[in-house]
């Protein structure tokens, strides 16, 4: 039987049982997904939640926070990633349309329901909105995993964890290998190219231009949420995890207006997450 509201329970293990969610929100920045007539159940494959994250992955939280900006009924189930079209997570079922990366699944979503997530936004702050997108998915994004897959105190505390439950040898063999994958993205991508403490200057650059940006506003972008808003707080709650110890955490730490956003977000759409908001108070 499909739940809704806020008494469905958030599992807050990886691997456990799919999450049930059901949000209706009105935002001046969007269209009212009910007007569009869903009518079909999506369900959203994910790694699932851990470290008290939503999901290990932000991509897999944008995903998350656009399905519940959009206000549709969905199911999380953590089991799909042997059958990922792309070969990585998120991607979603929505009756028969398989679509993989947060990014198509927006645009799934807003054509296929006729839902602009950035209504109420001229072009300017359009492209304004998509440009820090951008600074979030293709340069935040490296620089915590070179943090989170490098370093190897980070490593060990983090994405070492989820081969645990694999059989011996593998459970060995595996991470080591997964590993040496991850740095070899991360030195293609030229980032892991540079010294540990530029990376760090690199990245620290970026979360205090998002910080800038944000400044007094209650969103990054308007008065309600945006596209931009789904993004930004997938990154900036990772940031705030407190499992890892990085110079990047404590630059996010710094900027009280960061942090504060973080709450927000998290006490309007992950009200189950406590632990969020106490990393944000």
């Amino acid at each position: 039987m499909r739940r809704r509201g806020r008494d469905i329970p958030v599992w807050r293990q990886h691997g456990r049982a799919p999450r049930y969610c059901h949000h209706q929100v009105q935002l001046s920045c969007l269209s009212r997904a009910t007007e569009q007539g869903q009518d079909t159940l999506i369900i959203l494959y994910t790694f699932g939640p851990a470290f008290g994250l939503p999901d290990m992955s932000p991509f897999v939280t944008k995903a998350e926070m656009l399905l519940k900006l959009a206000g549709f009924d969905y199911r999380s189930d953590s089991n799909g990633f042997s059958k990922a079209p792309k070969g990585k997570l998120p991607y979603i079922d929505n009756d028969g349309d398989v679509v993989a990366d947060s990014a198509f699944i927006r645009r799934h979503i807003e054509q296929k329901y006729g839902i602009d997530f950035d209504r109420g936004l001229d072009a300017e702050q359009r492209a304004i909105a998509w440009a820090f997108e951008r600074m979030f998915e293709d340069h935040i994004y490296w620089t915590f995993l070179h943090a989170r897959w490098v370093d190897d105190t980070n490593f060990n505390r983090g994405p070492r964890v989820y081969f645990d439950r694999m059989p011996m040898p593998m459970r060995l063999i595996v991470p080591r290998l997964a590993r040496r994958q991850l740095k070899a993205q991360i030195m293609g991508h030229g980032i892991g190219r540079h010294a540990d403490v530029e990376i760090v200057e690199l990245g620290t650059r970026s979360l205090d231009a998002a910080a800038d940006f944000l400044g007094r506003k209650t969103f990054m972008m308007c008065d309600e949420p945006s596209a931009l808003d789904a993004t930004a707080f997938a990154f900036l709650v990772g940031a705030l995890c407190p499992v890892f110890e990085t110079p990047l955490r404590m630059a996010v730490e710094r900027h009280a207006n960061i942090k504060a956003y973080v709450g927000r977000m998290a006490e309007r759409y992950y009200p189950d997450y406590t632990e969020i908001r106490q990393w944000a108070a």
